[in-house]
């Protein structure tokens, strides 16, 4: 009697595990003027950073405190939009503010600025998307040679947040710092958005700090290097404190 042996077909589809890491990033930008377009890191970061395969949109909106960027209607589209690409990429959320909030007019408290910060945290992640919190990117005004640090309050208040919470974040108010100050003053200007402009970005400025961006990012978390494409001559550069 013949035996019949079932032929075995090689399996075609993939198992969850492998098609999420066959998924690009898109990037979802949520933050004021300084990741905004025209005058934030935000355009340069998806434009000369992003890998071919990931995306991302950037909704930062000059003027913009954590209850204006809800109350206005911007975080509402970041949240669609997290529905909208979740199962084609996978999504992240970047979060940086607290240029405005620290005003005295922008009725946001110290307290009120960690509520809304976990409150855009705990609904990214509710959505589908992985939130990443930023400390804010320094001002670049100096005295005594060395740059004010008026933005303390709000990076710790963001670290306190990400921290306590287990929720992912960098310190880009550090690293932009750091970096800012190894340059001087008159370097340091070449950055600015106008030249009595020490908060904003010029074009260019919003390419190199966006590179910090991406390089804390990976640095810290693996999972963005193949979603980011490198640039070992300017990140060599701003290690070294020197123009880029």
């Amino acid at each position: 009697m013949r035996l019949l042996i079932p032929f075995l077909l090689p399996l075609t589809f993939a198992s969850p595990l492998f098609s999420r890491a066959d998924k690009g990033v898109y990037f979802l930008l949520a933050g004021d003027s300084t990741t905004a377009p025209k005058g934030g890191w935000g355009d340069g970061f998806l434009a000369t950073t992003v890998a071919s395969g990931s995306s991302g949109h950037n909704y930062g909106h000059s003027g913009a405190t954590t209850a204006s960027f809800r109350a206005g209607g911007d975080w509402g589209k970041v949240v669609k939009d997290i529905g909208t690409y979740k199962s084609s990429y996978d999504v992240y959320v970047t979060i940086q503010f607290g240029h405005n909030d620290q005003k005295t007019n922008s009725g946001v408290t110290i307290d009120m600025f960690k509520t809304n910060l976990k409150k855009f945290a705990d609904e990214a992640t509710a959505a589908g998307a992985t939130p990443v919190l930023l400390t804010p990117l320094t001002r670049r005004n100096f005295q005594n040679g060395k740059v004010i640090e008026n933005l303390a309050d709000q990076r710790a208040a963001t670290l306190s947040v990400a921290q306590t919470n287990n929720i992912k974040y960098i310190d880009l108010n550090l690293a932009s710092e750091t970096y800012v100050n190894a340059l001087g003053k008159t370097e340091a200007s070449k950055y600015n958005l106008a030249s009595d402009d020490w908060t904003h970005l010029n074009e260019w400025g919003g390419v190199v700090f966006a590179r910090i961006v991406s390089d804390l990012l990976v640095e810290k978390f693996p999972e963005f290097a193949s979603a980011v494409k490198p640039n070992a001559t300017m990140s060599a550069l701003i290690k070294a404190g020197k123009p880029a």
